[in-house]
């Protein structure tokens, strides 16, 4: 026992010093752990390979389509699948394969600009409401409450109405139409974090508004919001493709996956696979993202660990 002693008031080998290591374990065994719960379900892993391939194609879709997308042939017009157009071609003869490939560029643009700029506005938004509140808290919400009355759809619609088609204007009106719900989640993640001991100890501190609230309040919320990012991607590569199949989407001939259902859905009796193919895409790369932003919010939130 006194050697014991000894050690730990002389710092000997033998005692358990206060540093890194006591402090690095936890934390890469809770990274771990995330891992391991994120990916403990098959269905998350497939997802997350969707994605991944999704991303690819975008990326390399210069080099993987095996035609110019918007080119068109009209002497191989309304051709059926074969060996030189897997998935056939559409009225002006371009290859319905490379036009998907090269649609994904602009659904997963879409759906991450779009999701980044509603998650930008509606989190400051949020953060003011929430921290400064009184009248500033009630000008605020009142707005966010009319704009969450209106359908996303129909919000988004009004909105590409006015500003006119093309995809920075996609992008923008997917993004004011889907900020309410970030405004709303952060304003309520602010008004509870901002309650806790830390946060009162900063402010009888000295510490600044604008400090207190981007340095100890708005880390503390971004769990959720990450989580519902991750789940609107899905729903902003749908909305685009519903802007684009009523005509409010992407100018043509720019591929897109909505704009092609479109085009093919005068054609569904002859060649359904005009509307069918860029369709199973959208499926499958919505239904990949509320996949993993489930499993996300999941693993994030203790209340739930237990279920998966």
């Amino acid at each position: 026992m006194t050697t014991m002693m000894n050690e730990a008031e002389t710092g000997s080998p033998g005692a358990v010093m206060p540093g890194a290591s006591s402090v690095a374990a936890p934390k890469s065994s809770r990274a771990r752990q995330f891992w391991k719960t994120l990916l403990s379900r098959k269905t998350v892993m497939v997802s997350l390979a969707v994605l991944i391939i999704a991303m690819l194609t975008a990326l390399l879709a210069p080099l993987i389509a095996p035609y110019e997308p918007n080119a068109p042939d009209l002497r191989n017009a309304l051709k059926p699948p074969s060996s030189d157009h897997w998935l056939g071609t559409d009225a002006l003869g371009r290859d319905v394969l490379s036009r998907i490939i090269y649609g994904s560029r602009v659904s997963l643009a879409v759906g991450f600009v779009s999701v980044a700029i509603a998650g930008s506005i509606g989190m400051m938004l949020g953060l003011v409401a929430g921290y400064v509140g009184g009248k500033t808290e009630s000008v605020i919400m009142r707005c966010i409450d009319v704009m969450m009355s209106i359908p996303l759809i129909i919000l988004a619609l009004f909105i590409a109405a006015l500003i006119g088609k093309g995809l920075g204007n996609v992008m923008l009106a997917i993004g004011l139409g889907m900020m309410p719900s970030y405004a709303r989640l952060t304003r309520g993640q602010v008004k509870s974090v901002k309650q806790l001991d830390y946060v009162t100890a900063g402010v009888i501190s000295g510490t600044g508004r604008i400090r207190n609230m981007f340095k100890h309040i708005l880390p503390n919320c971004l769990s959720p919001i990450i989580v519902l990012m991750t789940m609107n991607l899905g729903m902003a590569i749908l909305t685009e493709a519903s802007l684009s199949f009523l005509g409010l989407g992407i100018n043509p001939p720019t591929a897109s996956w909505g704009a092609m259902i479109s085009d093919g859905y005068n054609h569904l009796r002859t060649l359904p696979l005009l509307s069918l193919a860029p369709g199973v895409a959208i499926i499958l790369v919505v239904l990949a993202f509320n996949v993993v932003g489930d499993a996300l919010r999941d693993t994030l939130d203790p209340r739930l660990r237990g279920a998966l």
